[in-house]
């Protein structure tokens, strides 16, 4: 998931650098949008991967 927004955020940066406006917009979006859900998802697999056997 982490690579889809690296790769939102490529498409973001080199519409931009082409002046596209809308599109990097709509992409930036997605890619900030998809890296925080792989944080929530990385924080949650944290915490609940960690088993303690007593």
């Amino acid at each position: 998931m982490l690579s889809w927004a690296i790769f939102f955020l490529l498409v973001a940066l080199v519409a931009a650098i082409f002046g596209f406006g809308g599109i990097a917009g709509t992409a930036a979006g997605i890619a900030q949008l998809v890296f925080v859900v792989f944080i929530v998802l990385f924080l949650l697999s944290l915490l609940f991967g960690r088993r303690i056997n007593l």
